[in-house]
């Protein structure tokens, strides 16, 4: 405190408030593919006015993101990038000196390896719990034993920020069945964890929001559903939500843009080739007039990063087809591709590598292992030759982003 001089007498002199100080610490932890958080520790000094935010941009510039208190969320970043931020605490007197944070990399936008699970061996007339685990060079591996009650008709997606899955739903011997199987980042299945939501088979899944996965549609045994299922980023499944858009069985989903997904196709007591968009929130919007051969017991995988493709399946008169569309980033689904590869249905597919993906299994005249590999402009290649037990009606996730 200083002193001054007014109107000839001698008075305490507080000095004017003052900006806060740079924050203590602030520390940057990669969220996902395009998602970061930075933690804030307070100033030692608010300036002798509270903080009213704390700020973040990349060092580079860009974006100013934002937040009344710690952490700060930052968004619309690239996948498998280096970030470094200037962080700093704002109060009612102005902006104060920045911080420099730690770098970090976001993970990858897909997933480096896949893995095949579960199905009808038709053969032996027997469900099957079996998995085929494929690497990040598209590259098929024998059986790994099942884990798991063994069902078909079931559906599998990514979720989580380090590529773990889960397969869902199904059909066993006996019932209807909604448990669920965890995939950690290493491919090991886990034991059955209770169902939670209506069971159902011949429904589909795919990844969201960059962590998070859903499961959709299906038949309930009463007739066919439009209900969804919401998937955690720690792989808890949540209560049904009320379904939107026209309610069947026999269609596949993959994810597309940056965090949205899409189901396509299916049987409504007819076959049709409506989609279905899901936002990154995981709000399913109502029905897109369908575009190419309307077909079910399809597959779908996202390719390209951003992109995803539908192919195979069974046509209006029950004969099986090759044929794919592929979709944009937008979410605009193509018309038909001439199909590559033996015709069949009742496969699944996922992606791998990154940006790439796999259609794999399936039924021809009789159940077959074949798979063909996505390029990541979405060209699908001849067969390539069955690995491990051939099967139907099973599902495919990619997982690991390593």
């Amino acid at each position: 405190m200083s002193r001054r001089y007014i109107a000839g007498r001698v008075t305490n002199y507080i000095s004017p408030l003052e900006v806060p100080d740079a924050p203590a610490s602030a520390t940057a932890t990669a969220a996902s593919s395009s998602t970061a958080s930075i933690a804030v520790t307070a100033p030692a000094s608010s300036g002798g006015s509270a903080v009213t935010s704390y700020s973040a941009v990349q060092t580079t510039g860009g974006t100013v993101f934002s937040s009344a208190t710690s952490p700060i969320l930052i968004t619309g970043l690239s996948a498998s990038t280096s970030y470094t931020f200037q962080v700093w605490a704002t109060n009612s007197y102005g902006v104060g000196p920045v911080l420099q944070t730690n770098t970090i990399t976001t993970s990858s936008a897909g997933t480096q390896k896949a893995i095949f699970g579960y199905g009808y061996n038709g053969a032996l007339g027997v469900q099957s719990s079996l998995t085929n685990l494929v690497s990040n060079t598209g590259v098929v591996a024998t059986d790994t034993a099942g884990v798991g009650t063994a069902r078909n008709g079931l559906a599998a997606a990514g979720y989580g920020s380090s590529g773990q899955a889960i397969f869902g739903y199904g059909i066993t011997d006996a019932a209807y069945v909604s448990i669920t199987n965890l995939v950690a980042n290493t491919g090991v299945v886990a034991t059955d964890t209770t169902g939670v939501g209506t069971t159902r088979q011949a429904l589909a899944a795919a990844g969201y929001g960059t962590d998070k996965a859903i499961f959709g549609y299906g038949s309930n045994g009463g007739g066919n559903s439009a209900l969804t299922n919401l998937v955690s980023n720690t792989g808890v499944v949540a209560t049904d939500t009320a379904g939107v858009g026209t309610a069947r069985d026999s269609l596949a989903a993959a994810g597309y843009g940056t965090g949205l997904a899409i189901f396509g196709y299916g049987n409504t007591g007819s076959v049709t080739a409506i989609t279905n968009k899901v936002s990154n929130t995981g709000v399913v919007s109502t029905d897109t007039t369908g575009v190419g051969t309307a077909r079910y017991q399809l597959a779908a995988a996202g390719y390209g990063t951003d992109k995803a493709i539908f192919g195979y399946g069974a046509n209006s008169g029950g004969a099986n087809v090759s044929m794919t569309n592929l979709v944009s980033n937008t979410g605009v689904v193509a018309t038909d591709t001439t199909g590559v590869g033996t015709a069949r249905s009742a496969l699944t597919a996922a992606g791998y590598g990154l940006d790439k993906a796999i259609f794999g299994f399936g039924l021809v005249a009789a159940d077959v292992a074949t798979t063909n590999l996505v390029s990541n402009t979405g060209v699908v290649a001849t067969n390539t030759t069955g690995v491990g037990t051939a099967r139907r009606i099973l599902a495919a996730t990619g997982y690991s982003t390593t």
